[in-house]
């Protein structure tokens, strides 16, 4: 079975705009997959680590990517294809409550 990382993309106001019944359907189905073995988080603070040349470590508070919205939570779902994946994403909270999810393979 392949493994594939979501990043859930989305905010409160969005959230909260989504019928509760929908959220709670969202919800049960996360729990369901992290039943199974998937790993699901919301997102922290990050920070941005470099090494380059493995010469010194720097570390600066943020983050480096930009979108629309911020990042809401992180997971890793098994799933036979990227179709399989992509329906899956489809129930997730960020995708269902205004936001989006993407679905990256992961290569291993």
């Amino acid at each position: 079975m392949a493994r594939f990382v979501t990043i859930g993309y989305g905010d409160q106001a969005g959230y909260d705009r989504t019928d509760p019944a929908v959220r709670e359907e969202a919800h049960k189905q996360d729990a369901q997959l992290v039943a199974a073995g998937a790993t699901a988080g919301r997102a922290g603070p990050p920070v941005q680590v470099r090494n380059h040349d493995a010469a010194g470590v720097n570390v600066q508070r943020g983050q480096y990517m930009s979108a629309g919205l911020p990042i809401a939570g992180f997971g890793i779902i098994e799933a036979e294809t990227i179709d399989e994946a992509v329906e899956l994403a489809s129930r997730m909270p960020c995708a269902v409550a205004q936001g989006v999810v993407e679905v990256w393979p992961l290569l291993e």
